[in-house]
């Protein structure tokens, strides 16, 4: 996949339109709580006028239309409803790897992304993106324009996973450009400082963000389909061990499985939504079954 557009060819669409999520998408699913905002001072519009009443504000009083009619009017103002998203996407070396799937974890990641940006930007919330490795290496400010979709895209096939990682760190900054509630949809494995993570997650939590983590291994790494004497290496660092396949596999799925339940349980307990997903696993049924589990808790 060497352009944005072979991320979004009419299968790809048909696909990610047979989500399923239109109104209750908007409504009841994924972004639940984030639409209709009861809060006031953040992301307001306009919405019509009513009669000046002792206690009003005299700065939202429309002179103008005290002009025309000799009356005192003050605009009546109400909550941004659309949605601010912003996929924050892993860069580092070890997301280019696979071992026998068509899709590296961050192939599988850019379809992801390209399916939720599709969707948000259809439904006119603004969508945003940040790559990141050792600190942040690009971002795009949230458009709800039509075109944005294709300003990811076009980004992200230019961007080649290479280098370590500093996911806290690059969380961090992603929380110094929030202005106002947003909802962060990061794309990684998460092959990093666990605590350091878990407590730059909890810092965007405690902002009022929602936060959706895509915690995504390849194939490989969750089932080690190896046999025989294995070499892995690690590709931020270049370390390497030999190992027998059969002697290691027990542990080292035992060592998964823990890696994986260890995120689900710090997430739940922090309101994070955390989807385990692996290079096997067809993108938009994922994506579909993760959603339908969120609308059916609220």
């Amino acid at each position: 996949m060497s352009s944005a557009e072979s991320y979004l060819k009419p299968d790809v669409i048909r696909r990610i339109k047979r989500l399923d999520l239109r109104a209750e998408f908007v409504v009841k699913g994924f972004m639940q709580g984030l639409h209709a905002s009861p809060y006031h001072g953040f992301s307001v519009e306009f919405s019509e006028h009513r009669k000046y009443a002792a206690g009003d504000d005299p700065k939202d009083i429309d002179w103008i239309v005290f002009a025309k009619t000799d009356k005192y009017y003050v605009k009546k103002f109400e909550a941004e409803t659309n949605i601010q998203g912003y996929l924050v996407m892993d860069l580092s070396s070890s997301m280019g790897y696979t071992h026998r799937q068509d899709l590296t974890k961050f192939d599988y990641c850019l379809c992801l992304a390209a399916a939720l940006a599709y969707l948000m930007t259809s439904q006119n919330d603004a969508i945003g993106l940040v790559t990141y490795g050792e600190a942040m290496t690009s971002c795009l400010a949230p458009k709800s324009k039509r075109k944005q979709l294709g300003n990811i895209l076009a980004l992200l096939s230019k961007m080649t996973p290479a280098g370590k990682t500093q996911t806290p760190r690059s969380l961090q900054q992603v929380a110094g450009l929030l202005k106002r509630q947003s909802l962060i949809m990061l794309f990684s494995d998460l092959l990093d400082d666990e605590e350091a993570i878990y407590k730059a997650l909890l810092r965007l939590r405690h902002g009022g963000h929602d936060v959706i983590l895509f915690h995504v291994l390849d194939e490989a790494e969750v089932t080690f389909p190896f046999d025989g004497s294995v070499k892995l290496v690690d590709p931020e660092s270049d370390d390497m061990v030999e190992v027998d396949a059969r002697d290691f596999r027990e542990s080292y799925l035992e060592e998964v499985s823990k890696f994986r339940e260890e995120w689900k349980k710090k997430c739940a307990q922090s309101g994070i939504d955390y989807v385990p997903l692996d290079t096997s696993m067809p993108f938009d049924k994922a994506l579909s079954e993760y959603l339908a589990s969120r609308r059916a808790r609220f």
